[in-house]
Formats: C-alpha cells, structure tokens, sequence
C-alpha cells in the first residue's frame, strides 16, 4: 500500500452503478420489513374470518340441508358473476356510457380499482392498444403538471423572497440602486427541494382530508376508510376494496360524481409530484450513505483545493461557443444551465427536451463505439437522465456536496 494512499480499497463500481445497487438493497429490505409488519398485523385477522367463514358454512348447511358441494359450485358462479360488475347489492351499471367512461379513467391513470374488467376477448383486446396509448399520454400530462406547479411554487417563493430582503433593507437607497441590490440578492437564489416537498405534501393533505369529508358522507365510510381510499386511489395502487361513487343512486349524485372525479384527478397529479420531488431526496440521501461507505482521497493542502462555488449560486455560460458538432454545442448550454441550478421554466420546457434527446444520442453514439460516457453537469449524484423528470431533477436539486 503506498503511503499516504487511501486506508481500504477502491470500489470497483462506478457511482452510478453503486447507487442503483444500494437502492436495490434498500428497498428489498424494505419490501421485507413490510411484509413482515403486514403478516404481524392482518395474518391473525385472516385466520379469524376463515374460522368464521368454515362455522357459517357448516351451521348453513345443516339449517338449510343444503349439499356444500353445490353450494360451492354457487359460491364459484357468483364469483364469475362478480367479475362481470354483477353485486348482490343493486350497484350503477358497470358499461353504461358513465361507467364506461369512469372505467377508462382508472385505465388511462393507472389507477385500475378492478372492479371492471373487460368480459370479452374483443374489449380486452382493445384494451391493450387503448391503454399503451391512453397511459403514456396520461404520465406525460403528469410530466407537464409537475413543471408547471414546480414554476408556479418558485415564483410564489422568489415573490416571499424578495418581500424578505425589502423588509430587511435597511438606510435609505435610491430606486435605481435598491433595484440592483434585490439583483444582486435574488441572482445566487433557488427554491429549496424541501420547501417544495412541504408545500406539495400540506396541498396533497388538504386534498385527501377534503375528499375525505365528502366520501365519509356520500359513501357512508368511516373517515379512516375514506382517508385510505384516498391514498390508495391518489396514488394510484388501486386495490379496489373500495370504490366511489359506484352505488346507484346519490343525493346530488350530479355534483357529486363531478366532485369525485376532480378530486382524484387533483389528488393524483399532487401525490405524483410529491413523490417526484421526494425521490430527489432520496437519492441525496443515497449519494450521503455511499460517500460514508467510501473510502474518500486524502485532501490537498487548502492552497491547492478548488475554489468551492458558493451554494445555489448561478454559474454564466460563455456566450462563445467553439465550432463544432451541434450536440456538442447543445451540451455546453445544458451544462451551464443545470450548473445554474434553477428550477424548470415553462418557457423552456420545449427546449429542454430538445436538449436532452441530444444528449441522449450523443450518450448512445459514445456506447456504441465503446467510448467513455461523458457526464454532462455536476457530479453531485443528481446528474444523468433524459426526459421530463430528469429536467425536474436537475433544476429542483440541493447540491449534495455542499450539503
């Protein structure tokens, strides 16, 4: 070992490849406790309801002298009945244009409660060219509501902001010179992640608890009951356990599947954006524990470390560009704007895009002639990724080394 060397072993992995195992890890272990917290609480239950179950059939059977195996052929056919929307309580119909039109909705947002399902080949033939095209619509106009209520909170924040540093202003300036002052204040500033990620989770409770009023009233659900409908529908698991507005009739049953409908549409572009912004978390968090797991480099002397870039300030991009290829001109102007470290704009959502599916082939011509991957960005871990959602990770980002 040379002197002065590292104390263990370099890591073999890269950082990227590192990261996505330790997130494999994590969640298997995670999936593991909660099955285990899970078992421990509903497995007893479940043996209750089967003991229960077993005595009901047994005391119905010698009351009625009925043969229990044709009765669990009746049991079976109900099954398949119930399949079909058919309920031993009168229920709205299930392909009526209403329901049908309720059922497309839980298809297009990957919702699917599944207690509608289509019966013949034909409808579930369909319904797999209906939901290719139906979903990734659908995600994309997720994408779209989660840039722009992602711009609205910034420019909520940087109005709060810059109220802040006028009522901390102090002598008296003139207006030209207050101006650049406020300039100069608001240029090295940018939301912070975990501002967001409160506002976005009070709006997704102020949603749930107010759709949950509603529901504990027309469903006659008990307000926990609703409260987990919520979340499960929101989100879009969708056991099916419970269902809206699927009873016949409603007092203001108009209004009422209007409301439902909003609500669910609110919640769910809510909870998508919140879990957006919290897999940003938890990717920093992942970046802290593998910097704990590796070993890091004896630093240089301080006259000879980098100067460090003051946190969220704006990095310029030179405005000479040298000649060459196109998607390298391209990448030198994403790099300077993801070093900026702002958060997405509307206005240049369209060409962000552009932007990355740029890199995006630039990355794909490197891998094919074996060449290195070039990292365009930071390396705080937040860098990489095409699309939509990585724009939103690299705008909406705490720079993790200087955390």
């Amino acid at each position: 070992m040379a002197a002065g060397g590292c104390c263990c072993p370099r890591a073999p992995m890269n950082e990227d490849n590192a990261r996505f195992c330790l997130l494999a890890g994590l969640i298997l272990l995670y999936l593991l406790c909660g099955a285990a917290i899970f078992s421990a609480l509903e497995h007893p239950f479940e043996l209750r309801a089967r003991l229960l179950w077993k005595q009901q059939l047994d005391n119905f059977t010698r009351r009625y002298r009925v043969n229990l195996g044709a009765l669990h052929t009746l049991l079976r056919q109900y099954e398949e009945a119930n399949g079909a929307g058919i309920r031993v309580d009168t229920l709205r119909p299930r392909w009526d244009f209403s329901g049908a039109f309720y059922f497309v909705g839980t298809v297009v947002s990957t919702i699917g409660f599944g207690m509608t399902t289509p019966a013949t080949i034909a409808g579930k033939i369909f319904l797999i060219f209906y939901g290719l095209i139906g979903c990734a619509a659908t995600i994309l106009f997720f994408n779209l509501f989660l840039e722009r209520i992602i711009t609205m909170l910034a420019y909520i924040m940087r109005w709060c902001h810059e109220r802040r540093l006028r009522c901390a202003g102090v002598g008296v300036m003139s207006s030209r010179e207050e101006s650049s002052g406020e300039e100069d204040s608001l240029e090295g500033w940018k939301p912070s992640v975990y501002y967001v990620m409160l506002i976005l989770g009070i709006a997704s409770i102020v949603i749930a608890c107010s759709a949950s009023t509603l529901y504990s009233s027309m469903e006659n659900w008990s307000y926990v009951d609703s409260l987990y409908f919520c979340f499960v529908a929101f989100s879009t698991i969708g056991f099916g356990d419970l269902v809206s507005s699927q009873r016949q009739q409603y007092e203001s049953q108009e209004a009422y599947r209007v409301g439902n409908c909003l609500f669910i549409l609110m919640g769910v572009c809510c909870i998508y954006s919140l879990f957006n912004v919290i897999s940003i978390i938890i990717k920093q968090t992942l970046n802290w524990i593998l910097g704990k797991m590796v070993c890091s480099e004896k630093r240089p002397p301080a006259q000879f470390r980098p100067k460090r870039i003051k946190r969220n300030a704006v990095q310029p991009v030179s405005s000479h560009r040298p000649a060459g290829n196109e998607t390298d001109a391209v990448a030198e102007v994403y790099v300077g704007r993801r070093m900026s470290g702002e958060m997405i704009s509307v206005n240049e959502f369209m060409v962000s895009n552009k932007v990355s599916l740029a890199l995006l082939q630039k990355q794909l011509s490197e891998t094919a002639h074996q060449g290195p991957r070039q990292s365009y960005g930071h390396q705080n871990g937040f860098s990489g990724g095409v699309g939509a959602l990585a724009i939103m990770n690299n705008r909406l980002q705490e720079t993790s080394v200087d955390r």
